[in-house]
């Protein structure tokens, strides 16, 4: 058997739910085999994060040969990338081994409100890997922060910033609505002439460290597994619902608990 392989190049969550963690259970969650390339190595748990050691990118760049000179990966999930040599590093790693699909989720803001990326390494993120993405996945506050706009507030407006991110050279802009109002949470998938609604039951739950990770891992695993764009977010989507549903049976930590990657197997 052929397994479908996936690569994750985020930073570590020490308290297991959130970045490489997450996106590793994830991945295993989907069938699909994970491999890691570490940014950065963050001392964290739920309740929010208390130092990070950031990788030297010349390390970045040795882990992502060493993945590529010897695994068939399907599909790159980029996650947690805090400064600028590092965004140089994983640019130059992606041009140099042409990995077929690569989800970018432009992660600056812990849930717990810890920033993560530092300031000087937004436009290296704008011009050097979202033009290499076939989708980014930012949610509310991190499309604004792109543009350097306001948070969109209203359908139209999340439309528009999409297409702004569109045009600065990804494929497709997923902008997710966790941080929005109302009784569902919509995400929006939104394509050159095409913008698709995906809404779900806005859950009440504090449980929601490692949603954005784990949703952008989700995306990448059905890549890897051979789903079209739009049917991998889908997929995505439901199985990100019924983890955030199920994510407070599993009682871990005091603050911001972990969602339930393995809900399928209670």
């Amino acid at each position: 058997m052929t397994i479908p392989i996936a690569l994750t190049i985020a930073g570590s969550d020490s308290s297991g739910g959130a970045g490489i963690q997450a996106d590793l259970k994830t991945f295993a969650a989907f069938g699909v085999y994970g491999a890691s390339v570490i940014t950065a190595l963050t001392a964290q748990n739920t309740r929010g994060v208390s130092g990070i050691h950031r990788v030297p990118a010349e390390f970045v760049t040795a882990q992502i040969d060493a993945v590529f000179a010897d695994l068939d990966a399907g599909a790159v999930k980029i996650g947690m990338v805090a400064e600028r040599p590092v965004i140089d590093a994983i640019a130059a790693g992606l041009e140099r081994w042409s990995p077929e699909r690569v989800v970018l989720d432009p992660v600056m803001v812990a849930t717990s409100g810890d920033r993560l990326l530092m300031a000087d390494a937004v436009d290296a993120l704008r011009q050097k890997l979202v033009p290499r993405a076939d989708i980014i996945t930012p949610n509310l506050p991190e499309a604004a922060a792109l543009l350097e706009e306001q948070i969109a507030s209203s359908e139209a407006a999340i439309e528009s910033q999409g297409r702004r991110l569109l045009a600065m050279g990804c494929g497709a802009v997923l902008i997710k609505g966790g941080h929005g109002g109302g009784t569902e949470s919509i995400d929006y998938l939104i394509r050159q002439g095409s913008l698709v609604a995906l809404p779900a039951p806005r859950i009440a739950t504090k449980n929601t460290h490692g949603t954005g990770c784990s949703l952008s891992s989700a995306i990448a695993a059905g890549l890897a597994r051979g789903d079209e764009l739009e049917t991998a977010v889908r997929k995505a989507k439901v199985w990100i619902s019924a983890a955030i549903a199920a994510a407070d049976r599993l009682n871990v930590g005091h603050g911001h608990g972990p969602i339930h990657h393995f809900h399928q197997l209670d």
